[in-house]
C-alpha cells in the first residue's frame, strides 16, 4: 500500500497539473460538430488553445465569453447570451459545450440560471443542445474536468433531451465506452478496432480518435470536425453494456446507468498483459465469439516481447510524474516488467486507486518533487514539461501524457491492447539500451586514443 502525501510547499514550482477548463475543453473537442466556450476572460480560453495546438498540431475550436473587469463584478448573463448568439450565428454547432473559470466561479455566476433565461428570451435556439459544467480552476485537475465534462454531457443529453427518465432498449450489438483523458486517439482507434472484431459495435463518447487523430479535412468547418454525434450519445441509453476506462470514469458510467438502466463494467487500465487478458475476455463473453485467431497471435507477440525486454526493465528505478490514471497504467506496467517506481508525482484528483500503486509514496506535487524524487534514477517519465528536470539529472527521458510539444505523433502514441503494451516495451526498452551504450560503454571496445589504424595503413 501506498502512503499518499501532499506536498506542503509555499508555491507550485514547475507545475505538472493542469486545470479543470482545460480537461472540460478537451472532453467537447470529442464531439462532432461541437463549440466549446470557456466562461471566462479571453486568456484563459488562449491558454489552453496553445496547449492543444502545440499538443495536437491541429486547429482547435474554443470561443470565450470574453469577461472584463466591469463584467466580472456585474455578472457575465450578457458576454454568454452574445458569445452563445454569435455561436449560432457564425458556426451553426450541433451542440454548444460550455465549461466555468476560476474567474466566474469566484465570481459566483449561476450559468444554469442564465442559460433558462437565455433559452426563453432566444426562442430560436430551439432544441440545440446546450451543456454546462462547473469547472473552478483552483480546484483539482486536468482529470476530474474531463471527467466531470463527459458527466455533464450525459445529463444534458442522454438524460435531460427526455421528458421521462430514459427507458433501457437494451441493443446487444451496442456497447458503450467511456474512455478516459489517458487515452490518445491511436489508444480509441486500437480499442474500436478490437470491439468491432468481436461483432460488436463501440459507442465512444468522447472520441478523440474522430477529431483530433491527424487528418486532413474534407472542408473547412468553424466547429470539431468528426468525434461522437448528438445522436449517437442519445442513443447510449439503449446499450447492452458501459466500459469505462479509467477510475476517473466511474461517476459518469453510474450516471448513466441510474438514468438509463445500463449496466457499467470498469476497466481501471487497458495497458499489460494481465489488462489486455481482461478486456478480451470481457468481450468475448459480452459477444458469444471467441478471441479472434488475430489477437491470440498478438498475444504471443507480447508474451515474446517481455521476455526479451524484461532483461532491460528488470531492477531499473523509474520516476513517472502524471494524472492518476495514467500513472496507475504506467506504473503497474512497468512493475510487471520488473522495474521499481523510485518517485510518483501526480495531480490533486479524487482517485481510489494511488494508495494501491506499487510503491512507497505517491506525492501530489508538482515538477520540482518529481526532480528531487527522481534523483538516482534510471529513468524519467511525464510530460514535456519535464525535459528540463531530466536533463539536469543526465537521466533518460520519456514523454507520456499532455503537453507533448517537442515531439510529432503525440496523437499517434499507441499504449493499449498487446499490440500497445508491446510497442511500449520496444520504446522504454530501448531506451534503457541506449543509455547503456551511451553512458556505459562496452568495455571490449577500444579506448579513442588506441583506436585501429585506418585500412589504407595496412596496404
Amino acid at each position: 500500500m501506498a502512503n499518499v502525501v501532499t506536498s506542503r510547499k509555499a508555491c507550485t514550482v514547475n507545475p505538472l497539473k493542469m486545470s479543470q477548463p482545460i480537461g472540460a475543453a478537451l472532453a467537447f473537442l470529442g464531439l462532432d460538430g461541437c463549440m466549446p466556450v470557456l466562461h471566462g476572460a479571453q486568456g484563459c480560453t488562449s491558454f489552453g488553445l496553445v496547449l492543444f495546438v502545440r499538443h495536437f498540431r491541429e486547429t482547435i475550436p474554443l470561443q470565450t465569453t470574453a469577461m472584463n473587469e466591469v463584467t466580472t463584478i456585474l455578472g457575465g448573463m450578457e458576454n454568454l447570451e452574445q458569445a452563445i448568439l454569435n455561436i449560432v450565428k457564425r458556426a451553426n454547432p450541433k451542440i454548444i459545450c460550455i465549461a466555468s473559470t476560476g474567474l466566474t466561479e469566484t465570481k459566483g455566476d449561476d450559468v444554469k440560471g442564465f442559460l433558462k433565461l437565455i433559452r426563453a428570451r432566444h426562442p430560436e435556439l430551439g432544441d440545440l443542445p446546450i451543456v454546462y459544467v462547473s469547472t473552478p480552476d483552483f480546484l483539482d485537475s486536468f482529470q476530474e474536468g474531463w471527467a466531470k465534462a463527459v458527466t455533464a454531457v450525459i445529463d444534458a443529453v442522454v438524460i435531460g433531451s427526455h421528458n421521462a427518465p430514459v427507458a433501457h432498449l437494451e441493443n446487444p450489438q451496442m456497447i458503450n465506452v467511456l474512455p478516459g483523458c489517458h487515452l490518445t486517439p491511436a489508444d480509441l482507434e486500437e480499442l474500436r478496432e478490437i470491439i468491432q472484431d468481436f461483432g460488436l459495435h463501440p459507442n465512444f463518447l468522447p472520441d478523440l480518435s474522430g477529431s483530433l487523430d491527424g487528418h486532413v479535412p474534407e472542408t473547412f468547418l468553424p466547429t470539431t470536425l468528426g468525434g461522437t454525434t448528438v445522436e449517437a450519445i442519445e442513443a447510449m441509453g439503449s446499450a447492452r453494456v458501459t466500459l469505462a476506462i479509467g477510475e476517473q470514469m466511474r461517476g459518469a458510467a453510474m450516471a448513466l446507468e441510474m438514468a438509463a438502466g445500463v449496466p457499467y463494467v470498469l476497466a481501471d487500465r487497458l495497458t499489460g498483459l494481465e489488462a489486455s487478458d481482461r478486456l478480451h475476455g470481457l468481450l468475448a463473453e459480452w459477444s458469444g465469439r471467441p478471441v479472434p485467431a488475430k489477437y491470440r497471435r498478438q498475444r504471443s507477440q507480447l508474451v515474446d516481447a517481455m521476455l526479451d525486454g524484461h532483461f532491460f526493465f528488470g531492477g531499473k528505478r523509474v520516476a513517472i510524474g502524471a494524472e492518476p490514471d495514467l500513472l496507475w497504467a504506467i506504473g503497474n506496467f512497468l512493475t510487471e516488467m520488473g522495474a521499481e517506481i523510485a518517485c510518483a508525482v501526480t495531480t490533486p484528483a479524487h482517485s481510489t486507486l494511488l494508495e494501491q500503486l506499487p510503491t512507497e509514496t505517491v506525492t501530489i506535487g508538482d515538477l520540482e518533487d518529481l526532480e528531487r524524487g527522481a534523483d538516482g534514477c534510471d529513468l524519467l517519465i511525464t510530460h514535456s514539461h519535464g525535459r528540463q528536470a531530466a536533463e539536469r539529472l543526465g537521466i533518460p527521458f520519456v514523454r507520456m501524457g499532455l503537453p507533448m510539444f517537442d515531439r510529432l505523433g503525440a496523437a499517434q502514441k499507441l499504449s493499449i491492447g498487446y499490440r500497445g503494451t508491446r510497442d511500449l516495451i520496444f520504446e522504454i526498452g530501448n531506451v534503457f539500451i541506449a543509455n547503456q551504450h551511451d553512458n556505459h560503454p562496452d568495455t571490449w571496445t577500444l579506448p579513442r586514443h588506441e583506436a585501429a589504424p585506418p585500412l589504407e595503413a595496412h596496404r
